[in-house]
Parts: structure tokens; sequence; C-alpha cells
């Protein structure tokens, strides 16, 4: 990481006028797409399932897709059963708009109601827009993964790489270029705090958003979207060895 992405709120002090018009206007033409639908749990068949468990923004309360069968958690629940050839029962957690710390006072306790095996961990973008720091979204991220492990302490836990705000045609510069570098400055926090984890894993930075992978917003994925994130995430976890 450069002096640059680790100071990156501070590098934002020049142009901070332009970014708040640009945030502004962004705010007020962007459409605002609801949340799936309840329920918010559903299952893949199959034997011995695995219990899963998506806490997060607006990603897990599936932004974008008409169901949550249609978002991340009906994708990854489908993709973590036909990779292990085991039937899984998913549920979600969460609210758009959800910072780390917005987790930790209010869903934190729903998540970990009961136990899970597999935990994926969805959050960070909207620390970034937030222009949230480093130390504290990091602190965020250890509490929120050790509440995890103490109700589930042999569960897997997977965390998403951020977005890669600069392939968002949405976002004009300079705002793309410094949400960026914050994003990915909060990134290697979490990434340095999920490595020390044991039976952890956080994806790695997503390849190329493909031709329909976003919502009409073109910010938050469609169904396509987040069916190709979900087998993202999964092939990676299987191929780390953090999923057997």
């Amino acid at each position: 990481m450069t002096i640059g992405e680790r100071l990156s709120r501070v590098a934002m002090i020049p142009v901070a006028p332009v970014l708040y018009a640009q945030g502004k206007r962004l705010r007020r033409d962007t459409p605002i797409l609801p949340p799936a639908p309840l329920p918010w749990h559903g299952s893949h068949p199959g034997p011995d399932p695995l219990r899963l468990l998506l806490l997060g923004d607006s990603t897990v309360a599936g932004v974008g897709a008409a169901t949550q069968r249609d978002g991340l958690a009906g994708n990854l629940g489908r993709e973590l059963g036909e990779r292990l050839g085991r039937g899984v029962e998913w549920r979600a957690v969460g609210e758009s708009g959800a910072t780390s710390r917005d987790l930790l006072e209010r869903f934190v306790d729903e998540a970990v109601s009961e136990p899970v095996d597999v935990a994926f961990l969805s959050v960070g973008a909207n620390d970034a827009l937030g222009l949230r720091s480093r130390a504290v979204f990091g602190r965020d991220i250890r509490l929120i993964v050790g509440q995890l492990r103490q109700m589930s302490p042999d569960c897997t836990i997977i965390m998403s790489s951020l977005p890669a705000f600069f392939r968002f045609e949405l976002l004009p510069n300079p705002l793309k270029r410094n949400l960026y570098r914050h994003s990915r400055s909060l990134e290697a926090e979490a990434r340095r705090i999920i490595g020390m984890t044991d039976n952890a894993r956080m994806s790695p930075p997503p390849p190329p958003y493909t031709d329909g992978f976003f919502a009409s917003d073109l910010f938050h994925p469609s169904a396509v979207g987040y069916r190709d994130w979900a087998r993202f995430a999964i092939d990676d976890a299987v191929a780390s060895g953090v999923l057997a």
C-alpha cells in the first residue's frame, strides 16, 4: 500500500469542495432501489445442510434483485451447495446503507442469535462513501469477526472485497479516483485482520464487471451481477482451501 492510500482521507482535503458537490449531485440524480422483499431466508436442497449467514449492507439486503433468491443470499446458497454437494439453509441480516458500525450496533446480535457453519460478510462500501477512518473501520471488523467466532467457533468466515469503484461508470472524477483510493485503504486493513484470523478468507479484488452486472441504478448488482459475484467468491474460497 502506498503512503497516499494509507493517508487517503488527508489526500481528499484539497479537492473536498468538488467531491462534496459531485457527491450531492450523485445522490440527487441516482435512482433509489428498494431492498429485496421478505423473506430473507431460504434453502438449497441437499444432504447434511450447511447453515449460511450473510451479514452486511445493501448487497446483503438484495438491492437490485427482485427477490433474495436472485440476490447475493440465494446465489451464494446455490453456489455453496452445488460446489460442496450439500444442502444449504441461508439467512440474510443487514440493511441498505449500513456501515460496519451500524452492523455492530443494530444487527450483529440478530446475526449471532444461532450458530452457523459459514458466515459471509459484505461491508465497507458505505464506510468508504462516509470517509470513515481506516483505524475505526478495522476496529469494527475485528469486533464483528470476534462476535461471529464467539457464537460459532468453527465457522468459516468469508469477507467480500470492497467494490472496484474505479470501474463504476456512474461515478465522475475526481470523486471516483478518491473514493477508490480510500476504499483500498479500508480494504487493506480488513484484509490484514482477516488474514490473521483462522479459517477465514477475504475475496480478492473482483475481475472486470461483465455486461449486465449492474442494476438500473448503475451502482448495485443486478440478478446477473449477484450470480457472477457469488460464483467468484465461492470459487475463490474453495480454491484457497478455506471451504473443503
